[in-house]
């Protein structure tokens, strides 16, 4: 994930001589030291100091340049007075991309692991927040927040390799995605989980409705509720707090334009811990078989309901 998203900052750097990237003493983990390589002159490094970096994204912002600032997401939180009160308020142009979201930094153990970053992200008015899932859409969704305007977040993981989409054109800012029809269950997700969600679908013999939601804001609520409709019964996964996240958001759609049953997968209220990603992703029911399970539960209830 960190890589493509390097290189497509690179290649948009060669179209745009407005843009600048700026980090917080990881240009190697996030992969902008691709961009610092190519473009010198349009590259900063402010030290372990993210509120400096995202009010100096703001001034560039200012000055008619577009500023991606790049950073941990658990890192990046430290700035959100300034992307509130500095970006968010004035509706500058500044794109933030955190890295090493949810889990993913695993080894790193609590500090590092942002669990809490689409929630506090997404309830800043005019922010837009993105969540994609593989390389394809995450290199398409790159570009689109970068000529985008206005303030925006987009979410990356670590190393995951998932592959859920063929050719080109797989993204667009606010559209959700049916990559598998069914009509037992709904199940909303995004990041690298939608691999996870597609997994258990084809193994489960539940007629599973899978929609890849990139955008958790602005949501498409049309396709949220059109795909709650049809099944009856929803079920919502991400590798984020069951807080404010994503299915948080639509819990908010359904509750007041189709209210169904919803199941929520995700971090409970707890911080992260050690471990490898693989078993921390295991002990939060965030692999195939836990939500395989989760669908049978929740078809069970509607099969009883109906």
């Amino acid at each position: 994930m960190r890589i493509i998203f390097g290189d497509t900052l690179v290649r948009l750097g060669g179209r745009n001589n407005d843009i600048v990237v700026l980090t917080a003493d990881v240009a190697k983990p996030t992969n902008t030291n691709k961009f610092a390589e190519t473009y010198p002159d349009r590259f900063l490094n402010v030290g372990i100091s993210e509120q400096d970096m995202v009010g100096i994204a703001a001034g560039l912002a200012l000055s008619g340049k577009v500023p991606v600032v790049a950073v941990f997401a658990s890192f990046l939180m430290r700035a959100w007075e300034q992307i509130r009160n500095t970006v968010a308020r004035a509706d500058l142009n500044v794109k933030m991309v955190g890295t090493h979201a949810g889990l993913t930094s695993a080894d790193d153990g609590s500090s590092h692991q942002a669990l809490e970053d689409v929630a506090v992200m997404r309830v800043i008015p005019r922010m837009t927040v993105v969540v994609p899932g593989d390389r394809q859409e995450i290199a398409e969704a790159t570009e689109a927040i970068v000529e985008h305007r206005g303030p925006a977040y987009l979410r990356l993981g670590r190393d995951e390799e998932p592959k859920l989409f063929e050719g080109e054109n797989v993204f667009k800012l606010g559209r959700a995605v049916t990559v598998r029809d069914g009509y037992d269950v709904a199940v909303f997700s995004n990041g690298a989980v939608t691999s996870e969600v597609l997994a258990a679908a084809s193994r489960s013999k539940v007629s599973t409705k899978v929609v890849h939601v990139p955008t958790v804001k602005p949501l498409d609520r049309d396709a949220i509720v059109a795909a709650a409709r049809a099944t009856g019964v929803v079920v919502c996964a991400e590798e984020h707090s069951v807080i404010g996240g994503l299915g948080g958001a639509i819990a908010e759609v359904l509750s007041t334009e189709y209210p169904v049953y919803i199941r929520r997968i995700g971090t409970e209220d707890v911080f992260g811990e050690s471990g490898s990603h693989s078993d921390l992703l295991r002990k939060h029911g965030l692999t195939a078989d836990h939500i395989g399970a989760v669908l049978e539960e929740v078809q069970r209830r509607r099969a009883h309901c109906s």
